[in-house]
């Protein structure tokens, strides 16, 4: 071969070993660009638990993209990790295609990615631009906080976001769904390109939901990507683009949303067909076993008049602000009625406390389990047993064997997952935190069951099973009234409906007679004599 010819060989080499080099660089240029976050083969374990095993997320970047899977899935262990509050025991994550590996929440942020937790935590005595600018206030030469300055910016970005709030105002003043719309301006202060958003509707009204999800097709618009939590599958086919399951502590696949239905969600996200989500036994009505007769708190709600028969699930509706779990915490004796009348199997009551409802056979499973319900930093079997503790004294001591008796045997009654008894109720599922509370109401024998929102933050398995529960104890005799906002569940469920609107009674309906429309209808205060199907067709 000449000297001439050979020369040509190696320029041609070249240019082909060049070509490859430029296209492997445009496939990695292209995935930096379509990837803000790129999370592979994580593991996680503590003592006795492999939280994660092998899980992966890619969130592509302007995108919406739904995390789901049931409670104890490892949802929010891995945002734990994303967002600085674990560290992870294995793989790897590439955020805005660089190693990210922190320390802190702060690091996180200064990162560009911020997390709007369920729980809201603001500071409340501050203003919305102080806790809008908490951690990084705008100072003036002298070092002191430029007060005038964080006000104008905190008004410029809510302005940009379409949130009418005066940055002045004080957060202690806001209500929840207005504190959720600070906490959004605040992760964009912080120039963020992935916001986490932890069930971000779990306590907001429809009209709100709207106003969230226009907030996040902004978003979208500016390149911003959202991982989003919830449990409520109506808003992941809404939003999303994009959807992953885990379950249990493993990855099980990522599906763009429009490939998907309801049905094949709930199977990838508990590996099993749920073809009844609310299984409404057929139980016989009995006789009336609780009758209320004008119950009214002033400023409050008034006149409020409704009867449960045994066996029977009344369900509560309307929309949140109407008076529902007022009425119901006013018939617990947990605030104090103005006026009305209680009668237990035709006989006048007088309920002062909750002490007086539960002598009475009520039980009440309070809206927010953590707040008002669950005692987070006790033992399971403490939670359990709480509201019967009287039972297991004698002589001024407790009957521990007893108390390991009946909390076993609510365990496997309600096949509450937890290692033990022993251990901490905050370390549980949310599914299994609400089981350990029906337990505790179980052991008081009642004969009427309040359960407000027993549902609300649990995954779609852990539902069916308390609904299955709810169908099991009215067959037993037992009475259910049930507050829930989620209309399906309504629905689904009861056998007679109360509607609220503005602290009244607006309607009731029948099972047979109820539909999502007319409780929408007597919800909004209108009455059934102006309700006309096509309106909501």
């Amino acid at each position: 071969m000449s000297k001439e010819r050979t020369n040509t060989k190696l320029v041609k080499d070249q240019d082909k070993t060049q070509e490859r080099t430029q296209k492997k660089d445009q496939e990695k240029t292209s995935t930096a660009t379509e990837y803000v976050l790129e999370a592979e083969k994580i593991s996680k374990a503590y003592p006795g638990v492999q939280a994660l095993k092998d899980v992966q997320l890619r969130v592509k970047r302007g995108t919406v993209h739904a995390l789901m899977g049931e409670n104890g899935a490892g949802k929010s262990t891995l945002m734990k990790i994303l967002i600085g509050l674990e560290h992870k025991d294995e793989g790897s994550i590439l955020f805005k295609a660089q190693d990210y590996t922190i320390g802190s929440t702060r690091e996180a942020l200064d990162r560009g990615l911020a997390m709007i937790h369920q729980e809201l935590n603001p500071v409340l005595h501050m203003s919305v631009a102080e806790n809008i600018f908490l951690g990084k206030e705008i100072k003036n030469s002298l070092g002191l906080v430029n007060y005038k300055a964080m006000l104008k910016e905190s008004k410029d970005l809510l302005d940009s976001l379409d949130i009418r709030l005066n940055p002045d105002s004080k957060m202690i003043d806001l209500s929840i769904a207005q504190m959720q719309m600070v906490e959004i301006a605040k992760a964009i202060s912080y120039n963020a390109d992935l916001i986490i958003m932890d069930e971000p509707t779990s306590a907001i009204t429809e009209k709100e939901v709207a106003h969230l999800f226009g907030i996040i097709k902004k978003l979208k618009d500016k390149e911003i990507s959202i991982i989003f939590i919830t449990h409520k599958m109506d808003e992941v086919f809404k939003i999303t683009d994009e959807v992953t399951v885990f379950r249990d502590g493993h990855y099980i696949d990522s599906q763009l949303t429009s490939q998907l239905n309801r049905e094949k969600l709930i199977q990838m996200m508990v590996g099993r067909d749920i073809s009844v989500l609310f299984p409404k036994k057929e139980v016989k009505i009995q006789d009336v076993v609780l009758k209320v007769e004008h119950l009214s708190r002033e400023g409050v709600f008034e006149d409020v008049s409704f009867e449960v028969r045994k066996g029977e699930i009344v369900g509560f509706a309307g929309l949140i602000g109407s008076g529902r779990t007022e009425v119901l915490e006013c018939l617990f004796g947990v605030t104090k009625r103005s006026s009305g009348k209680v009668y237990l199997h035709d006989k006048l009551t007088t309920i002062a406390t909750p002490t007086d409802a539960i002598k009475n056979g009520l039980a009440f499973l309070t809206e927010d389990r953590k707040l008002s319900g669950l005692y987070l930093v006790l033992s399971v079997l403490d939670n359990i047993v709480m509201a019967n503790i009287q039972k297991y004294r004698k002589y001024g001591l407790l009957k521990d064997a007893l108390m390991l008796a009946d909390g076993d045997a609510q365990k496997n009654l309600l096949s509450i997952k937890t290692p033990s008894l022993g251990q901490i109720v905050n370390n549980l599922s949310g599914g299994n935190q609400q089981k350990v509370l029906v337990g505790r109401w179980l052991l008081t024998s009642p004969e009427i069951l309040i359960l407000d929102e027993p549902t609300r933050g649990i995954d779609v398995g852990a539902k069916a099973e308390i609904h299955k529960l709810m169908g099991t104890l009215v067959e037993q005799g037992k009475s259910i009234i049930m507050i829930s906002s989620e209309l399906p569940e309504v629905l689904g469920m009861s056998d007679r409906i109360v509607v609220m609107h503005e602290g009244k009674k607006s309607g009731e309906l029948s099972r047979s007679e109820a539909s999502q429309e007319k409780i929408l209808h007597l919800a909004t205060g209108a009455s059934l004599d102006t309700f006309l199907e096509e309106d909501y067709k």
